[in-house]
């Protein structure tokens, strides 16, 4: 028997009508379920739910079961103060900070910011956590240089411990050329998973590495923690400037503020003769963030060393302290903390999903 059809044969004695199973994921001792119930039946579906995931989670092998219901949305509700009731509590009530590292476009270099973001935050004696949304293209083993799975207790994940920090991606759940296909409820079961069942503990501040885009994985954050605030990445170039105006409003529009914007590959450094070129053009981000209102956190050079470290698992803030580069994300995380300091986390609003 697969191990899909030992999920499903458990499922069988749980799931009733008018719930349906309508999707299935078994890797690794990682479960991913999905129901379908009709929109007005969900609240009354919960016990149901939590029955299938205790069916599941009791299978041999299964190292973490997570079922999530899902039914499609007739319109959008207005923005809510508080989560409506069965809604459940908001998420990692233990952390004190949690930050999104987002951009509008792949590609401008968010990751590695993230990375070594969080690094810089380590660096100022906080407590940190790094976080990888990204279900699709997770890149944090490559960045922290392990591929490391991590310890299971019961039904709670430990985070990976590396460069001061605790990490976790779907990335250290399963092997690296795995492909994740899931629709998008199965990508929010498991960025609620990684939330809610992995042992983060006491933190300061917890940094997520975003997704590229304004999609599924942006409105789970937005509707399950009580995100303080996002940092917004691109370069300078109009393309990346115009998809990084989206990302600016998207957040602004589930009550997240912006704490500001980076310029990542600001420029080229020549790494024989340290001439500087504007492929990208320059300065685009911080005239965008001076007409969208918020603040231009700092720029970054598009240099071969941040590269060929990231790519190594060794982030330049971790390994080169002393470069200038590492100088910026020490400056830049100095500032995303002291304004943190000055805000408090809004209430979030509950989003649909259609």
């Amino acid at each position: 028997m697969s191990d899909e059809q030992a999920v499903r044969q458990a499922l069988d004695s749980v799931v009733k009508p008018p719930a349906r199973v309508e999707a299935v994921v078994a890797r690794d001792g990682l479960v991913q379920v999905t129901l379908s119930v009709p929109r007005d039946q969900a609240r009354a579906m919960e016990p149901m739910r939590a029955a299938a995931e205790k069916a599941v989670a009791g299978l041999p092998g299964v190292l973490s079961a997570t079922v999530v219901l899902t039914a499609h949305a007739q319109a959008a509700p207005p923005p809510a103060k508080n989560p409506p009731a069965g809604q459940g509590a908001m998420l990692l009530p233990e952390v004190r900070k949690i930050i999104a590292v987002a951009s509008g476009k792949g590609g401008v270099g968010k990751s590695t910011t993230a990375v070594n973001l969080a690094v810089a935050l380590v660096a100022q004696g906080l407590r940190v956590g790094l976080l990888d949304a990204d279900i699709y293209g997770p890149s944090l083993p490559q960045m922290l240089g392990t591929q490391e799975k991590p310890r299971v207790t019961g039904q709670r994940i430990h985070p990976i411990q590396r460069w001061g920090l605790k990490a976790m991606s779907i990335g250290f759940l399963v092997e690296q050329e795995t492909p994740m296909v899931w629709r998008g409820p199965m990508v929010m079961g498991a960025l609620e998973q990684m939330m809610g069942q992995v042992e983060w503990g006491a933190l300061d501040i917890l940094v997520v590495d975003m997704p590229p885009g304004t999609g599924d994985a942006q409105l789970t954050m937005s509707q399950r923690v009580p995100l303080a605030g996002a940092v917004i990445v691109s370069t300078p170039q109009d393309v990346a400037l115009i998809d990084a105006r989206r990302g600016v409003r998207m957040f602004e529009k589930v009550g997240v503020p912006v704490l500001g914007l980076i310029e990542n590959m600001s420029f080229y450094c020549c790494p024989n003769c340290g001439h500087q070129a504007n492929i990208f053009g320059h300065g685009g981000a911080e005239a965008e963030a001076a007409r969208l209102g918020t603040e231009f956190l700092g720029a970054l050079p598009l240099k071969l060393e941040i590269r060929e470290l990231a790519d190594a698992g060794t982030p330049i803030a971790a390994s080169r302290p002393d470069s200038e580069e590492a100088a910026i994300y020490r400056r830049i995380a100095a500032r995303v903390w002291e304004k943190l300091g000055q805000e408090t986390a809004p209430a979030m609003p509950v989003i649909a999903f259609e």
